[in-house]
């Protein structure tokens, strides 16, 4: 099998991997899927996700790679950041152009910056998207919606993983009850503005450093959304390499509404609730922390007002 084959007959993968005829090299990270990289007759590789057999009794959410497919193509589709072609998408797995890793430099860094902006200036239709969305295994509501943001932002991103998180346990009525009071006050910080193109999950883990001197954007849960939110979910987790240069860049192309910094925290939450309702209560101090952290800019907004 070659590359001219695979794009022709996507559906035979699953056979030629079943049947060992196509060299696998497992790919580390990632906690949901299996990764790994398939390398072909004509020397091109390709990158191949796959819902992990140990989750027995747990098949593969129906439309799950299908919205990934959807958002990576959506996102290629504005020419601004550097997206990997969708070269398989089926129901039980996906395979991707093959990204050689390379190293963080501030000149990729400042690229990025740049080309994160452009991304987000394309723009999109609604908050939302016209897919149905996952955010890592859990399904996220991409419900098109005119907004305003904030109501949105709440109703969408924030109360559904609240629910989550509080009926497995993960969070405790104090962490509840904070959140819930971000919701009651989540629009006196400001800062709406139109539906923004942004790749949705952007924690640094889904920021390639490519060999090619740029970086790349993968596994994203993309739909119109605000802007500020992928650039509040870079800083989590430490963040990513240069990420002071990749913001100066970004606002050098395209400024930031004022009281952007007071909303991180708030941008943060929405990730942060996913955490919780993903893998339970080792992240329920952070997102105690990011609720307190807004509530307390929401006041400072009020008495500025």
């Amino acid at each position: 099998m070659d590359l001219a084959y695979l794009r022709a007959h996507p559906e035979h993968l699953p056979t030629f991997l079943t049947h060992q005829r196509i060299r696998e090299t497992p790919v580390a990270g990632g906690d949901v899927c299996a990764a790994s990289r398939l390398t072909l007759d004509d020397g091109h590789s390709v990158f191949a996700k796959t819902w992990p057999a140990q989750r027995a009794g747990r098949p593969v959410p129906e439309g799950f790679f299908a919205a990934e497919a959807a958002g990576l193509r959506w996102l290629r589709e504005a020419g601004a950041v550097a997206v990997p072609e969708v070269v398989v998408a089926l129901p039980e797995l996906l395979a991707l152009d093959w990204v050689e890793p390379g190293e963080p430099t501030p000149e990729a860094a400042e690229r990025f910056g740049r080309e994160l902006a452009a991304l987000h200036r394309a723009g999109a239709p609604a908050f939302g998207a016209e897919w149905a969305g996952f955010v890592g295994a859990l399904p996220q509501d991409n419900t098109p919606d005119d907004g305003p943001w904030p109501a949105w932002f709440a109703r969408r991103r924030l109360l559904p993983y609240l629910r989550m998180s509080v009926d497995s346990g993960a969070l405790t009525a104090a962490e509840a009850a904070l959140v819930e009071q971000v919701v009651e006050r989540v629009g006196e910080l400001g800062g709406d503005e139109p539906p923004a193109r942004v790749h949705g999950d952007l924690w640094p883990g889904n920021v390639l450093w490519g060999a090619d001197g740029r970086a790349w954007l993968v596994d994203p849960a993309a739909h119109g959304g605000h802007r500020e939110t992928d650039l509040a979910q870079l800083a989590l987790f430490g963040g990513p390499p240069h990420r002071e240069r990749i913001m100066a860049a970004y606002r050098e192309a395209w400024p930031l509404a004022d009281g952007w910094r007071e909303r991180v925290p708030l941008h943060q939450l929405h990730l942060l609730l996913v955490h919780t309702a993903l893998f339970g209560a080792a992240y329920r101090d952070a997102v105690g922390a990011a609720a307190r952290d807004t509530l307390r800019g929401a006041g400072r907004a009020t008495v500025e007002r």
